[in-house]
């Protein structure tokens, strides 16, 4: 069995959220798959699965804003009943937090085409891939995996294009 990738394509776009822990790419190209050989049980079909894997180096988990006031009354010691004798101060805070978690790898399928006989393609074109809470540098790549079937067998390899660093 092989199975094999050509002519790809994988384009950062700008995310339509506008967000910067959102990533968007076009993805393309032609993935084939061949069964060959002379086993003695009879092929019954296969599929072949084209797609890509999105990796991210950190998630974006929570956020959490923290909104504070404070009031500090005072009184002068000794006190002689002036009104120097007495203070207040008061203050405002804002504090902010952004929960991160490790990076994650997501597969995202795009085509999946069931075939009888020995051979089989899908090609992709400018499909827009989406992936969100993004919080560190991201990787894509392409994948195929052909699964050849028998009565009693399934055989499945993969094929994996070159990553590209976003």
């Amino acid at each position: 069995m092989t199975v094999a990738g050509s002519n790809e394509t994988l384009l950062p776009v700008a995310p339509l959220t506008t967000a910067i822990s959102s990533r968007e790419y076009l993805v393309g190209g032609t993935f084939t798959g061949k069964v060959s050989g002379g086993g003695k049980t009879k092929l019954t079909g296969g599929t072949l699965e084209a797609g890509a894997q999105i990796g991210c180096g950190i998630i974006s988990d929570e956020t959490e804003i923290n909104p504070g006031i404070s009031f500090s009354p005072g009184i002068k010691i000794p006190f002689t009943g002036s009104a120097g004798d007495a203070s207040l101060g008061t203050g405002i805070s804002l504090q902010g937090k952004v929960y991160l978690k490790p990076g994650t790898v997501t597969i995202v399928p795009i085509d999946k085409k069931s075939f009888k006989g020995t051979g089989t393609r899908v090609t992709i074109t400018g499909v827009r891939i989406k992936f969100d809470q993004c919080a560190g540098q991201s990787f894509i790549r392409t994948y195929a995996t052909l699964t050849s079937s028998t009565d009693n067998t399934d055989d499945v390899i993969t094929y994996l294009g070159v990553t590209k660093a976003v």
